[in-house]
């Protein structure tokens, strides 16, 4: 069932992306190859079918989702983009091909995340939308910039560079990776129970238990694999987090318990969905395919 709706997913969000990458002047066209580059080159959605699984868990139309599943892939990419440069991680590749600062350049790789950054906020604030839902509008922007910014996945890098060579304990490392992780998967489903135009209280609060448990579970996942897998299945480079000495679960807690932990979680997200009904299948399904994804 995961692959039919990640299928139709990645497809909507996709077709939503690609009209987005327009120049308004041709001196802007390899800023806008690169940015383009960037964003249409593979990857699992994994965000932006989030969004579109917790807008229908709410019944809600995914017509209404399309801006927000936009926004957080662009979010995701820009991240992914500053992630790879010399500064940062250092990687040559990234869902296997050329990171963007290496298929452009250091400088037109800068420019491109910070283009996709912004243009993620202009997606969600579009006036061209019902003028009766600013506030809706307002609320997922502001859902979006914190989970993106210090309080979020920016404040994780900035946990994760200064932790390189030293030993977290575990307390420590959580912190770390639901900031870096975890915010963005955890605005991911905020956003699409906002688009729903159905969501309450209630509602939000067993989604954020959800999505909690998911976004520690796919950093404790991809920690299993940068020790399991291989560069190809990847698409980036393994085992780059054992050579830069950074802290990982498999580190710290051992390779079985950190499996043991990462199903843990997975149960944890099913517990929270247990009030919905059929309609929320996928957010389930999402739950299983993190913690047994190979890539």
């Amino acid at each position: 069932m995961i692959e039919t709706y990640q299928a139709r997913c990645q497809a909507r969000v996709d077709a939503a992306l690609a009209n987005l990458f327009q120049p308004s002047h041709p001196e802007l066209e390899r800023l806008y190859q690169a940015m383009r580059y960037s964003v249409i080159n593979g990857g699992k959605r994994v965000r932006p079918l989030l969004v579109y699984a917790a807008c229908e868990a709410l019944d809600g139309d995914v017509g209404r989702a399309d801006g927000a599943a936009c926004a957080v892939e662009l979010i995701h990419a820009y991240s992914l983009v500053h992630d790879d440069l010399p500064a940062m991680d250092d990687d040559d590749l990234r869902r296997g091909q050329p990171t963007t600062h290496k298929a452009f350049d250091e400088a037109c790789a800068i420019l491109a995340g910070d283009g996709l950054q912004t243009l993620a906020f202009e997606v969600l604030a579009d006036p061209r939308g019902n003028p009766r839902e600013i506030e809706l509008r307002l609320a997922m922007i502001t859902a979006l910039a914190r989970a993106a910014g210090p309080a979020g996945m920016v404040g994780g890098q900035a946990i994760d560079l200064g932790s390189v060579g030293r030993k977290l304990d575990r307390q420590a490392l959580e912190t770390m990776h639901r900031h870096k992780t975890g915010a963005l998967i955890e605005a991911s489903v905020q956003l699409g129970a906002l688009a729903s135009g159905q969501a309450d209280d209630i509602a939000l609060k067993a989604l954020h238990q959800y999505a909690q448990a998911i976004g520690l579970a796919f950093q404790v996942q991809d920690d299993i694999l940068d020790v399991e897998s291989d560069t190809a299945t990847l698409g980036k480079t393994q085992g780059k987090d054992q050579a830069n000495d950074k802290p990982t679960y498999p580190a710290l807690l051992g390779l079985d318990a950190a499996k043991a932990y990462a199903q843990d979680l997975r149960d944890q997200a099913l517990h929270a969905l247990r009030a919905f009904g059929d309609a929320a299948e996928p957010l389930r399904e999402l739950a299983r395919f993190i913690v047994e994804r190979r890539n």
